[in-house]
């Protein structure tokens, strides 16, 4: 492969056009950002999405890689003079890095080897010939013994023809077909067979696995991550069982030519080869190929989990009363307004007395009133489940009809508490009391709070620490980024956490950014930006059109337009008989959408001389100014009493939300301590190849109870019964 070949091979890989190929790997070298990309250079790219973009960046970088190491590997092979013609067209036909290290190996500089020892001695003349099988006449101890030389020490004819089969092994096992074709062979056959030391400490968390076989081809991503850590724990043996015998005569019969006198010296040869050289290295490409499979899986599901939950609609307008909840340290508690300033804070006691618990709710019934309290926001963590029933009694008994409560996912919040980031947000507050800030201004915002914290630290996924944490930390990051951008920022209440996510802007442009707004006052427009330290042109260009100003010097800036797109904005507004600041009366905005609604873009475009994608991206932008793309999601589910188990029954409906996706199915919160696993097999009546193709963290759906085990906690639910409840209805 050339450089000029990559462009045509990534569009045949992505099913894309070379062109838009080409058109995206100019604007990233020329240090353009993927969410700027995606959304303001579309005429470019053909529309491609933020997706698709990284998958060429990545497939871009590799082509890049493998290029650059067939450079290498020619180099060196013709430093040797082994360079052939045909060798040539191999290295540079190569598509993946394994063929070309293949095609390499005859030729890499090796350790000293066994065969590397048996050439030093003089041996690979006789090795060839035992390869041509040509001699039939005598014994191979005769042919061999013109190769006996003390010096070398080869002192017998037997010692001559084992040094040869040496280099015969090697030589036959570093075939690079060879390897392809049994690399091949072995993914298609071999089995994976795992047995359980009972006596390892955490066997029983292991149990499944005791007796365990599957062929690898079919081995789920879970339970790959699963018993490579029950193998790192000590709890398991793994092994993989392949028909030896049948490879061994497989490769004999691919290398056997006539009837020789070196028929059992060349069998033996290659039976040492494949168990002493290929084996070895065949069973560990495999368990590394079933390893960065399922860990590429799994931490897809982790990034696709985290941009739902980041996408969550925020429950604006409300103030919140965030509890953490505790037994030994109490609860912990913070009244936060709709802006998100903490008005009070401090510590109730609900899993003690019943004293305590009586003056606990007195406490919040003083505050709920005095604050205006609308929603409270309990932490999942330890005593989640007490503090839920407090909360329900107290919005019961007190007849509380204005106050909801919801449960929300508290991981990571321990970890911003106690967060120099928290620190410098909330320096009134001790790590405790910042904890139970997060989980409030989790519910008003949770895409401005969650980026507070490291990506991996919010856990929602599987296998978390069983997966490479560089590629992890990658996928999260590029997921936070490509949602952060996606909805846009409050340039005049944005953290420093938030700024950073934003295309074009580091940390030290994302701090000067707040340093100038504490200064100089709120910005008024976006291209004050120009004045921040160190935020430049190129940085301007990428972050403008994510950074939104409400009641700015113009309307334009507080929607997604970008402002080199301004004048085709007010262009575009003439032709439908308005102005900018139409933008800004409530009134007239409903016509206005009308108006945008029964405009076609095409014509348009071709009137103003511009790009079809960036005309449509426009009217949609002047149709809802300001407009949170989150709020056409389903809100979170509130609610004012709790469930009890004890009051479910097989067969109850609940409502419920996704939590946590894995690749066996969806844990449900149903408002109970335990979460409820919908089981992949209970989705639907029709085949799902992955819960992702059917649900997304955050959704809210109505299941059916079909199994309870109280003893362990657990409760089976049905996705797929339930549509059997609404075809009878």
């Amino acid at each position: 492969m050339r450089i000029s070949d990559i462009p045509a091979a990534i569009a045949s890989e992505l099913s894309i056009r070379p062109q838009q190929v080409e058109a995206v790997i100019t604007l990233l070298d020329d240090g353009n950002t993927i969410p700027f990309i995606a959304r303001y250079r579309k005429e470019a790219t053909g529309s491609l999405e933020d997706e698709m973009l990284r998958q060429l960046d990545t497939r871009l970088t590799y082509l890049r890689s493998l290029v650059k190491r067939q450079e290498e590997i020619l180099a060196r092979i013709e430093e040797q003079g082994k360079l052939t013609d045909e060798l040539r067209m191999a290295i540079e036909g190569a598509e993946k890095l394994q063929t070309l290290e293949d095609l390499y190996r005859p030729y890499k500089q090796k350790k000293r080897t066994r065969a590397s020892v048996a050439r030093e001695r003089g041996l690979e003349p006789l090795a060839n010939a035992m390869l041509m099988q040509r001699e039939t006449a005598g014994t191979p101890e005769e042919f061999a013994a013109s190769y006996i030389n003390a010096e070398k020490e080869v002192p017998t004819a037997d010692d001559a023809l084992a040094g040869a089969r040496d280099i015969l092994a090697e030589t036959i096992m570093d075939e690079a077909e060879l390897r392809s074709l049994m690399r091949e062979k072995f993914w298609k056959s071999a089995v994976l067979e795992t047995t359980l030391d009972a006596d390892a400490e955490d066997a029983q968390v292991f149990q499944m696995y005791d007796g365990y076989s599957e062929p690898v081809r079919t081995l789920p991503s879970h339970r790959i991550l699963a018993i490579n850590r029950g193998e790192k724990k000590g709890c398991l043996s793994v092994r993989i069982v392949v028909d030896h015998e049948a490879n061994i005569e497989w490769i004999y019969k691919r290398i056997y030519a006539r009837p020789s006198i070196f028929a059992d010296e060349l069998h033996a040869a290659i039976e040492d080869g494949y168990k002493r050289l290929l084996v070895p290295a065949l069973e560990r490409e495999l368990r590394t190929q079933l390893t960065e499979s399922a860990e590429e899986k799994a931490i897809a599901v982790f990034g696709h989990n985290l941009h739902q939950l980041l996408l969550q609609p925020p429950l604006a307008g409300h103030t919140v009363l965030g509890l953490d909840p505790g037994y030994r340290t109490g609860c912990k508690m913070a009244v936060v307004d709709a802006t998100g300033n903490v008005l009070t804070s401090g510590v109730i006691q609900v899993t003690k007395s019943d004293g305590e618990r009586r003056s606990a709710a007195q406490t919040l019934l003083k505050l709920i009133k005095a604050h205006g309290v609308t929603l409270i926001s309990i932490g999942n963590g330890t005593a989640s489940y007490e503090t839920e029933q407090f909360v329900a009694a107290l919005i019961r008994d007190n007849n509380l009809k204005d106050v909801h409560y919801l449960i929300t996912n508290e991981a990571g919040a321990s970890v911003y508490s106690a967060s120099q980031l928290a620190k410098e947000e909330l320096p009134d507050y001790d790590v405790t009391i910042r904890g139970a800030v997060s989980i409030a201004r989790r519910v008003q915002d949770p895409l401005a709070e969650l980026v507070k914290i490291d990506p991996q630290a919010i856990g929602v996924g599987q296998y978390q620490h069983d997966v490479s944490q560089k590629q992890l930390r990658e996928t999260l990051d590029a997921t936070v980024e490509d949602a952060v951008n996606h909805v846009g920022v409050d340039l005049n209440t944005a953290s420093p956490a938030l700024l950073n996510r934003i295309a074009g802007i580091n940390t030290a442009i994302a701090k000067n950014i707040v340093s100038y707004r504490n200064k100089n006052g709120r910005f008024t427009n976006r291209k004050a930006l120009l004045k921040v330290a160190r935020l430049g042109d190129a940085a301007f260009t990428q972050c403008a059109g994510f950074l939104r100003i409400y009641e700015g010097e113009t309307p334009l800036d507080s929607t997604a337009i970008h402002p080199e797109s301004y004048e085709l904005a007010r262009s575009i507004l003439s032709e439908m008989g308005a102005t900018e600041d139409d933008l800004r009366d409530r009134a007239k905005l409903p016509a206005l959408a009308l108006k945008t609604a029964q405009t076609e873009p095409t014509p348009l475009a071709k009137k103003l001389g511009a790009g079809v994608p960036t005309v449509t991206d426009i009217l949609k932008a002047i149709a809802r100014p300001g407009r949170d793309p989150r709020e056409d999601l389903p809100a979170p589910l509130t609610r004012q009493n709790i469930i009890k188990l004890s009051d479910l029954a097989v067969g109850t409906i609940l409502k419920g939300t996704v939590r946590n996706i894995t690749d066996f199915g969806a844990f449900i919160d149903i408002g109970l301590k335990q979460a409820g696993l919908l089981h992949i097999s209970e989705m639907s009546h029709r085949r799902v190849r992955h819960p992702l193709d059917l649900l997304s963290v955050g959704d809210s759906l109505d299941v059916m109870i079909i199994s309870i085990d109280e003893e362990r906690g657990r409760i089976g639910l049905s996705l797929k019964r339930m549509e059997k409840e609404k075809a009878r209805a």
